[in-house]
């Protein structure tokens, strides 16, 4: 087994020792922002794994920018007020929801963009391994489009 020291000759230890853990540094620093955005999104899914905030966020997306005050939801949900600012807050604190005040009502709303974001997430690497290349809805596209449109085709990573 060949050592890096050995194999760069003239670079001293010392200066071996500060280029791999400048190196080191590098990678770590990396997985960090990298797992940034996983992370972001594995907050954002459990937000939604509960049958609660799913219904919380499936009636302010159906309401669209007005939102609706908690009053409102509390109403339609039938959730106890409590229960209710509980779970806004949890979706709130993972940006799928926001809220404006109005006078002395706030009014929440579902963050469409935020959403896109996750989904844009979960696809971004739709049809990377795949033999042939794919179009903007994930499905494989047949021979003759390949050769006609080959802008339209998904990037592979």
């Amino acid at each position: 087994m060949i050592s890096i020291r050995t194999a760069l000759p003239g670079v001293s230890r010392t200066d071996f020792n500060s280029v791999s853990r400048s190196t080191i540094a590098c990678k770590r620093q990396f997985d960090i922002i990298a797992s940034m955005k996983s992370k972001e999104a594995i907050a954002a899914l459990s937000a939604l794994a509960s049958e609660a905030r799913l219904a919380v966020f499936r009636l302010l997306v159906k309401r669209g920018p007005a939102g609706y005050t908690p009053t409102e939801l509390t109403r339609r949900l039938g959730v106890p007020a409590p229960t209710l600012s509980f779970h806004l807050r949890e979706l709130v604190n993972v940006g799928l929801v926001t809220s404006r005040r109005e006078g002395r009502n706030l009014h929440y709303r579902a963050q469409l963009e935020r959403m896109q974001s996750v989904v844009d997430f979960l696809t971004e690497n739709c049809c990377s391994l795949a033999d042939q290349a794919c179009g903007p809805d994930c499905q494989p596209l047949p021979a003759s489009a390949q050769a006609v449109e080959p802008t339209k085709q998904r990037k592979r990573a």
